[in-house]
């Protein structure tokens, strides 16, 4: 398939922008980033911007320079490269990687670790093996709506959308259920960014990291069939995982699997329920029997207000050109996931939310050797999660105005602070 379909032209140059820039990762614009993105598309489609760290970044906006930076092998994920000041030192990665030693992860080094690495988790993520974990999905997902369907009302993002994930990720990794709620309790402090204690992030990571340490000693004394067991027993085959790698891994695959679907639930049921058609069309579908629209649909909702906004960090390493733009050697360049799949150039109707849409080669997931591992299973529990949402409780409606709702602040991940609903508990 191409990248373009046949009757959509290149870009041209930008146009001479009409206005000044609109005003970036600002609360209003994270309650609706898209004109924003849509101005940069148009007239600044490489944007180099001041982010508010303090660390000085490229955004690149339109597909076609987005699918090209996300695979081109000049643009590195080791921090090692970034040609950093002072005052941006440590500011490009997730509070605390670095004190915890957890810095030898997936989103952090390219190819040949990356491949070993990768090789090494990857059938815990095959179609076969996610699979199989599909009753445990739905398992979790009943029982989390068991919690509160007598109640008639719920915040779906702290009582649905943050506990699923959490707990499927943890009996992947092999946390025991016993521990389960302490790996709760740091996503928590995770997820909320700067909305918690000062150095809460850190502390939080400095605690995950003392966890895994310790459950890697345990599993290598008595493993099971387990994510960290198979870590630990390829390690003793000859694989030469170190300890610090196998706890970057668990750590990072706990990162960035739970945030991402926190979103993907989060989002693309607050899409649902401000698109009343879509909802109704995806609801007749389930009811008939049909989960080809359920399929369809989540792509939809990853493409239209998907759980990354930006993709994650990238380095050049060495002089390179992006849609025209020069860059210099050991500057970020940031992806603009939520930009280039709203690209008019690339989709027909992009703000459109269309549930049936075909040509969808969204880049949500990314593109090329950094593709999320976990795709599929963000795409079992998404898809569980929505199905078994609007099965159980058909008449599921916001509880506020969508005016009233706040996103979370945040450069890299796009989600809601809260999704309060409101229902009719069955039954009745």
């Amino acid at each position: 398939m191409h990248d373009q379909p046949p009757s959509a032209c290149p870009h041209s140059a930008p146009a001479p922008p009409k206005a000044p820039a609109p005003e970036l990762f600002s609360w209003e614009f994270a309650t609706d980033p898209y004109p924003a993105y849509a101005w940069l598309r148009e007239h600044a489609p490489v944007h180099r911007t001041t982010l508010p760290s303090g660390v000085e970044a490229w955004l690149v906006t339109r597909y076609a320079d987005a699918r090209q930076a996300l695979a081109d092998q000049r643009l590195s994920k080791n921090p090692a490269h970034h040609d950093e000041p002072a005052h941006a030192k440590g500011k490009t990665g997730i509070p605390g990687e670095r004190k915890a030693e957890l810095m030898t992860h997936l989103l952090n080094i390219d190819p040949p670790d990356h491949t070993r690495l990768r090789r090494l988790v990857s059938k815990a993520f095959t179609p076969r093996r996610v699979a199989e974990f599909a009753p445990r999905v739905q398992e979790l997902t009943d029982q989390l709506i068991d919690g509160f369907k007598d109640k008639g009302e719920a915040d779906l993002i702290h009582e649905f959308a943050f506990p699923l994930p959490i707990y499927a990720i943890c009996d992947l990794l092999g946390v025991p259920r016993e521990d389960q709620d302490d790996f709760r309790d740091w996503a928590g402090m995770m997820i909320r960014h700067g909305g918690g204690p000062r150095g809460g992030v850190a502390r939080s990571v400095k605690k995950m990291r003392g966890y895994l340490a310790e459950l890697i000693h345990r599993k290598r004394e008595d493993p099971g069939e387990d994510l960290i067991s198979g870590l630990i027993r390829a390690s003793d085959h000859g694989e030469h995982l170190t300890e610090n790698e196998a706890a970057a891994m668990a750590f990072i695959l706990l990162f960035a699997g739970f945030e991402t679907t926190v979103n993907l639930i989060g989002n693309g049921t607050y899409a649902l329920l401000t698109h009343p058609e879509q909802r109704a069309q995806l609801q007749q579908s389930l009811a008939a029997g049909d989960t080809g629209l359920l399929e369809t649909g989540l792509e939809e909702l990853l493409r239209y207000d998907g759980p990354v906004e930006l993709a994650t960090w990238r380095f050049a390493t060495e002089p390179l050109r992006i849609g025209g733009q020069d860059i210099a050697a050991g500057d970020p360049v940031l992806v603009v996931l939520a930009a280039a799949d709203r690209d008019p150039e690339r989709f027909e109707r992009p703000d459109l939310l269309d549930l049936t849409r075909r040509d969808n080669q969204h880049l949500g997931y990314g593109h090329g050797v950094h593709y999320c591992l976990g795709a599929p299973l963000a795409r079992l529990e998404g898809q569980t999660a929505l199905a078994t949402l609007l099965r159980r409780l058909p008449d599921l409606q916001l509880a506020v105005d969508p005016e009233e709702l706040r996103w979370r602040g945040g450069l890299i991940m796009r989600g809601l602070r809260t999704l309060p609903v409101t229902f009719t508990p069955p039954g009745r």
